[in-house]
């Protein structure tokens, strides 16, 4: 039989993302709810090998849910990825009798946490935080929903500019590895054209297309880019590439970086943090262990750690198909 679980440590990891204070909160809330003690690990994994831990209570995560990043920060640890490290990690949770882990955050942490399960048994839950979406077994990570907002809010102030200028804006948007946030914003705020690492459109195709949209009377447009996209080295060399054989088009970058990550979350996010921050806590009340909480068709769900990770995030095909539509 599993060890009764009394008392469970929560942290988040990797970049942070509107929503993991929500998450907190609710695992916070959702142990207390239960009887069970909760503590605040700050500083992710590195404050787990320090032993930077707070007991925590339901007024002690009061006024959170409305806030970005994250009240427990948020920090890479090197030493996490030695054998003696998460050792010392153990030790901390065994002193301080922690029967079970809650982290939030994306591939990263969950690579540790699953590691860390299999090298001590011990119980751990992952909660997916990050604005990219690039998580297998969810339709929304945290803090998704809410960067998507942003950057559409930001584009269309930018369009009132490129439309008074007849310009031509590239707009950079997160996305290293995948390309959920420009495909959805870029729709969602009317862009031109949409430039994903999973499309290769090709800088011959780029220029057909901007030069479709000047002879159909379009005087500025707007192309919203990946930062993972595979076109060009970056968004400025794309630039320069358009300005070199479309000279009649004024070109203009604009990098939004990290005010994607920044920011009130969303009430979607808000209402999938608290949701997934129960499922956290009382799947590890019923014994459960190595497993990512998820959304899958608007039900949360359970992903083995090790799909999670393993897995790919497709890409919608049939919103490439929209935006296709869309850009005419």
């Amino acid at each position: 039989m599993p060890k009764a679980i009394k008392k469970i440590g929560v942290l988040t990891s990797g970049g942070d993302a509107p929503g993991m204070n929500a998450a907190i909160r609710s695992v916070v809330r959702t142990c207390a709810y239960h009887n069970i003690e909760c503590i605040g690990i700050y500083r992710g994994y590195q404050g787990m090998i320090e032993g930077d831990f707070k007991e925590m209570g339901p007024r002690s995560v009061n006024n959170i849910v409305n806030k970005g990043g994250t009240i427990l920060k948020s920090a890479r640890s090197k030493e996490f990825m030695t054998a003696e490290g998460r050792q010392k990690a153990h030790q901390h949770l065994i002193n301080s009798n922690i029967d079970a882990l809650v982290v939030i955050g994306g591939d990263g942490t969950f690579t540790g946490a699953e590691i860390f399960n299999n090298e001590f048994d011990y119980p751990v839950m992952g909660i997916p935080g990050t604005i990219d979406n690039d998580i297998f077994g969810t339709s929304h990570t945290l803090g998704y929903d809410t960067a998507l907002n942003t950057v559409v809010e930001v584009i269309d102030k930018i369009r009132d500019t490129a439309s008074s200028h007849n310009r031509l804006f590239f707009v950079e948007v997160m996305g290293r590895d995948a390309g959920h946030i420009a495909l959805n914003a870029g729709i969602g705020a009317g862009a031109e054209e949409i430039l994903i690492p999973e499309e290769d459109l090709g800088l011959e195709r780029l220029l057909e297309s901007l030069q479709k949209s000047k002879a159909s009377g379009k005087s500025s447009s707007i192309v919203v880019v990946s930062e993972g996209d595979k076109i060009g080295k970056n968004v400025f060399e794309l630039k320069d590439y358009v300005e070199e054989n479309l000279p009649e088009y004024d070109v203009r970058v604009s990098v939004l970086g990290h005010m994607q990550r920044g920011g009130a979350p969303s009430c979607f996010d808000r209402v999938l943090a608290s949701r997934l921050g129960v499922k956290a806590v009382e799947s590890l009340l019923e014994g459960k262990s190595n497993f990512m909480v998820g959304l899958l068709s608007d039900k949360v769900a359970l992903t083995p750690l090790e799909q999670a990770i393993k897995g790919k995030s497709e890409i919608d095909k049939e919103l490439l198909r929209v935006s296709e539509i869309m850009t005419t």
